[in-house]
């Protein structure tokens, strides 16, 4: 039978360290995980109560398309309470993840063929979900002078009918500030063209909250997901902002293509949002995570970094120590016992040269991490 030339996507890259990682640790190696952006806590402790609670009153069946009422509403007292936005909350929908946000918005905003334009280095994840959809992904080779994020000259001819950036990015953590956000917006919009903003790791930052682009526009797409700050990867569940008229476009396709998020990650969503100070602890974790890499890894030899505003994530230019960040990987795997992940997940052209060290675990595992890939430098 054969196959769609749609469905000729690369492999996500960090899956297959992440599962070369999981046969080492079977045949009895303690491995250290940086390479993927998981938070080693679970859900908040009142998230997983309000379930159980629940599951004794409720079948947890099919949810309206756009999601329990209730936490589309706490999402937009949310932007009130972060950002100083007034957003009604019946331009909030609730998705499955920011996956399914990103399928949505794809297909709502783009027409086949068309031309998106996504920052390199960059979530790969944008790239393959394009091109599944007969869209054109376009990869902005960003400048490390604009802190890997595009600029609005980055955009000249490049004939784009979308921009989509993250803030803070992965796998940098870098962030647009208010005025670099506000120029890309303005110039997609000089042209006609859509601007989507990846928002997952909002609410991560260090020394200055992010910027939301619902500050400066309603006239575009915003995305975020309880994975990330709330804790609750596995949960799948999302949200997406959307400009007023476009709200019945979306719901018409989540119906389609969804039904609904799952009931049960709702329920616990909702009760995740009044987690605060369960949730800053663990902010607090990757914190010190992140000022334990910034001395630890320029340590190890790993000098060239960008810098993490938030996520949990550093992003490391090591073009003098391999040509070959795949077979590097590999060897920093098998030698020293610590996964992080290649740079070719997050840019096809340069990322033969970086790689990407994910500090969302614990702090003991950061220091055993930090500590033996400065032994594997010193003997390599």
């Amino acid at each position: 039978m054969r196959n769609s030339t749609r469905s000729e996507v690369d492999p996500f890259i960090v899956m297959d360290v992440m599962e070369a990682a999981r046969k080492a640790e079977e045949a009895g190696r303690r491995i250290i995980h940086m390479e993927v952006g998981q938070p080693s806590t679970g859900a908040p402790v009142a998230a997983q109560q309000a379930l159980v609670r629940a599951l004794e009153n409720d079948a947890l069946g099919y949810t309206v398309a756009l999601g329990i009422p209730a936490l589309r509403e706490r999402i937009a007292r949310m932007y009130g309470e972060w950002y100083n936005v007034d957003l009604d909350p019946g331009r909030v929908v609730v998705t499955s993840g920011s996956s399914g946000a990103f399928l949505l918005a794809f297909t709502a905003l783009f027409d086949s063929g068309d031309r998106v334009g996504i920052g390199a280095p960059g979530y790969p994840s944008y790239r393959q979900i394009l091109h599944a959809l007969g869209l054109t992904p376009v990869d902005i080779e960003t400048a490390a002078e604009n802190r890997l994020q595009p600029v609005p000259s980055d955009l000249s001819g490049l004939d784009l009918a979308g921009l989509m950036v993250a803030s803070p990015a992965n796998p940098t953590g870098t962030m647009l500030n208010r005025d670099a956000m506000a120029a890309l917006i303005g110039a997609t919009q000089e042209v006609g063209a859509a601007f989507i903003s990846d928002e997952i790791y909002h609410g991560i930052e260090y020394e200055a909250k992010a910027v939301t682009a619902l500050e400066l526009t309603n006239d575009a797409y915003v995305i975020n997901s309880f994975s990330k700050y709330f804790s609750m990867t596995g949960w799948r569940v999302g949200w997406m902002v959307v400009p007023e008229d476009h709200v019945r476009v979306v719901e018409r396709l989540a119906q389609n293509m969804f039904i609904c998020a799952p009931h049960a990650s709702q329920v616990a969503a909702l009760a995740a949002m009044d987690c605060e100070e369960e949730l800053q602890a663990n902010l607090a974790v990757y914190a010190r995570n992140r000022q334990l890499m910034l001395e630890g890894l320029p340590k190890a030899g790993f000098s060239k970094i960008a810098p993490p505003d938030g996520a949990f994530y550093v992003y490391a230019d090591v073009s003098e120590l391999t040509q070959d960040s795949r077979a590097f990987a590999a060897e920093i795997l098998e030698k020293a016992g610590v996964a992080v992940t290649p740079g070719l997940d997050f840019d096809p052209v340069r990322g033969a040269t970086t790689l990407r060290f994910s500090y969302a675990r614990s702090t003991a595992d950061i220091e055993e991490g930090l500590s033996r890939l400065r032994s594997f430098m010193e003997n390599r």
